[in-house]
């Protein structure tokens, strides 16, 4: 990626050296786990991403993604608790575990984060680890989720931005009722949302969820 990006990355502090760590980002390109590979590798871990099962389907890249020691995600079906139980595994073990909460590339017409799925408060939840934020805004301009073109040069400056650990103390031990983490899920994408607008500049919108698109009306933002 050094030769195709400018790099602006801050934050590399609030990265625990060692130990179980979840590491949230939000997710604004197809492009974003190759920048923050090389994000989190040259922090000084060894990333371990969820990722769509399809893709350790394909000959090749899946034998070196499971040597890579990433995780599997079986979206929709019965086997999507085994991905949680590996992330926990993995966490548990030490681990740095990347999680894009939002699930997929976000929808948002800005591209801003938008509402996250609860798969990081469970995680957080079974395991206790410190949830960083990491913020990442230019992987969308290597390949734009709208409009699905790639571009490679010239050289494009890509932000990734750590901050401090989310502040879930007041669910700690918390039975992990929807009420939980809804909330939970919320604090970290709001968290999220906030860091990019450091990147970006600017007054950042509420957090957004597709379902706001089909009722034309803005989501709740539990943050204000």
């Amino acid at each position: 990626m050094t030769l195709l990006t400018r790099r602006d990355w801050r934050g590399w502090e609030h990265i625990p050296a060692e130990g179980g760590v979840i590491l949230a980002v939000n997710h604004v390109s197809h492009a974003d786990p190759f920048t923050t590979a090389h994000y989190v590798y040259d922090s000084g871990r060894w990333p371990q991403f969820l990722g769509k099962e399809s893709v350790f389907r394909i000959p090749v890249a899946g034998k070196l993604l499971h040597w890579c020691r990433q995780i599997p995600v079986h979206r929709g079906t019965a086997d999507a608790v085994k991905a949680l139980d590996a992330a926990v595994e993995a966490v548990r073990a030490g681990g740095a575990v990347v999680i894009y909460p939002e699930g997929t590339t976000t929808k948002e017409p800005d591209l801003w984060p938008m509402r996250g799925k609860t798969g990081v408060a469970r995680l957080a939840l079974a395991t206790g680890a410190p949830v960083i934020p990491i913020a990442t805004w230019g992987p969308e301009k290597i390949f734009d989720p709208r409009t699905k073109k790639i571009r490679l040069l010239p050289k494009i400056p890509v932000s990734l931005w750590a901050g401090p650990p989310v502040d879930l103390s007041r669910w700690a031990g918390a039975e992990p009722s929807a009420t939980v983490l809804n909330e939970m899920t919320d604090a970290v994408m709001i968290r999220l949302r906030d860091l990019l607008a450091e990147i970006r500049g600017g007054q950042a919108p509420p957090i957004w969820s597709p379902a706001d698109r089909d009722a034309g009306t803005d989501a709740k933002d539990g943050a204000r």
